[in-house]
């Protein structure tokens, strides 16, 4: 089942010929480690604290990322004893959320499995996804049990990006994450382009066999002889990516307000 979130759209906002670009981007990890709690956040900018954890299921939303519009499919997934039977996510997404809580040592263990199968999905096809590695529930500081040092460590031993977000209270962050996902790929689909030589210069190919040019001799001078040599073509070479570690501190104090719920996602309560 798929769900769309957002504002409806306008119908002569865009052309029906000309339908929107998608990303698709499966959140992996424990449970535990916040992953519905992240997912309702960007679709909602609300938190939820108490879902069921069997529940799988795929959400819609067209965002705005740098100016260029981009419909943003985000599938939850709910594994039951890490990753087994994965294909479901593996051949479907575009880029990859695998989130650990920071207060939890076994989430950020399992999440290197996760690491490691999708390493595995890479060498076996011709297309790179993104990974980006989440560090969940920075509210929770003090009951914290993976310093940050282990997270970008990890990250960097998998070539993917790091952050440490709060699903509690920053939107801003958690947002600015998805949207990074969507970067990501576009860029990935950018370097997988055929990449044109850069000339130096144009010059006619010169035979094989260098064409002596006589000079007329004066006052007894010898004969010289002048070779024409082509240049060489250059390619532009990317850089290689490397992992950033985002703070955000915040406060897990306003998930306690008693306030009225509404029920949201097959089993969400939102507060």
């Amino acid at each position: 089942m798929s769900s769309m979130f957002g504002k409806p759209r306008a119908s002569g906002e865009r052309p029906p010929q000309s339908p929107l670009p998608e990303c698709n981007v499966a959140i992996l990890g424990c449970r535990g480690a916040g992953k519905s709690a992240l997912t309702v956040k960007f679709l909602t900018k609300r938190f939820i604290s108490e879902y069921d954890p069997n529940l799988e299921d795929t959400y819609s939303s067209e965002e705005l990322v740098d100016q260029q519009p981009v419909l943003l499919k985000v599938m939850d997934t709910a594994d039951q004893d890490g990753p087994r039977n994965c294909e479901r996510y593996l051949c479907w997404a575009s880029a990859f959320l695998v989130v650990y809580s920071i207060d939890d040592r076994k989430s950020f263990e399992g999440c290197q499995r996760y690491l490691e199968v999708l390493a595995l999905h890479t060498r076996g096809c011709q297309r790179r996804c993104p990974v980006l590695l989440l560090g969940n529930k920075l509210d929770m500081e003090q009951y914290r049990q993976v310093p940050s040092a282990e997270g970008m460590s990890l990250a960097s031993r998998f070539g993917c990006l790091f952050h440490e977000v709060s699903a509690c209270q920053d939107f801003a962050r958690v947002q600015h994450v998805f949207h990074e996902a969507v970067r990501e790929v576009r860029r990935q689909a950018e370097w997988n382009l055929p990449v044109r030589p850069l000339f130096i210069s144009e010059e006619q190919p010169c035979p094989p066999v260098a064409t002596p040019v006589a000079l007329p001799t004066h006052h007894s001078l010898a004969t010289c002889t002048l070779n024409t040599f082509s240049t060489v073509n250059y390619k532009e070479i990317p850089s290689v990516a490397q992992a950033k570690l985002v703070t955000v501190k915040s406060s897990r104090a306003q998930s306690k307000r008693k306030a009225p719920t509404l029920t949201l996602l097959k089993g969400f309560k939102i507060f």
